[in-house]
């Protein structure tokens, strides 16, 4: 742990334990990756995985982004979940329940054939279990056409807010409701393409979706 993931505010709710930070990590579908160029910031949300200590990342070789990362740049990765609003008697109690991570590491390009693909198979993956066995694999022009690349992480950092409104004392018997908004993102039935040109049941995996964050 360095200054950049020191918990200085509200420490309580941080912690630096993979124990932790994996599992909010191994949810998200989504991460936000921002870096600096020239002095200038970017910010780019995609989809990711995790492998052990490494996130994997993949886009098109022909993306200034990606040809940019190649070179091997500091980042920082952040993967937050919304888990109710907080409303308090006062308004500067109000508050949010969540859990968020942020990750700082150091792009590395994959070229290893077998790491190529271990890390695609792990994004799809991690997006839709059992996905990656019921589709069919990239071609040798596809996998030209893909860039992936490594982030190791280097140093990472989590912090939770559970529970209700944490009001005043003198707040206490004020003539407001308080309480929680409970938020979650709640995988809808499944909609085939209308192109498809055969009549599939839906699988197992597509119909189960999200049942093991219930």
């Amino acid at each position: 742990m360095t200054s950049r993931t020191e918990l200085t505010r509200l420490p309580k709710r941080g912690s630096h334990d993979p124990a932790v930070i994996y599992p909010i990590l191994d949810e998200g579908l989504v991460c936000h990756l921002s870096y600096q160029s020239n002095g200038q910031p970017f910010m780019l949300p995609m989809a990711y995985g995790r492998i052990g200590d490494t996130i994997y990342i993949h886009g098109s070789v022909g993306s200034h982004f990606f040809r940019e990362l190649a070179t091997g740049v500091d980042v920082c990765l952040a993967v937050t979940f919304i888990d109710g609003l907080v409303l308090a008697r006062s308004a500067f109690g109000h508050s949010v329940n969540y859990r968020s991570v942020v990750v700082f590491g150091k792009t590395r390009l994959v070229t290893d054939e077998a790491e190529r693909w271990e890390a695609l198979e792990r994004i799809t993956e991690h997006l839709i279990p059992g996905r990656w066995a019921d589709t069919r694999l990239p071609n040798a022009s596809e996998m030209k056409r893909t860039m992936v690349l490594a982030i190791p992480i280097e140093e990472a950092s989590a912090k939770i807010r559970t529970g209700p409104p944490n009001d005043e004392p003198e707040d206490m018997d004020l003539p407001y409701w308080a309480g929680v908004i409970p938020i979650r993102i709640q995988p809808q039935p499944a909609e085939p393409d209308p192109k498809l040109r055969t009549v599939f049941e839906v699988p197992a995996y597509v119909r189960e979706f999200g049942m093991k964050n219930e």
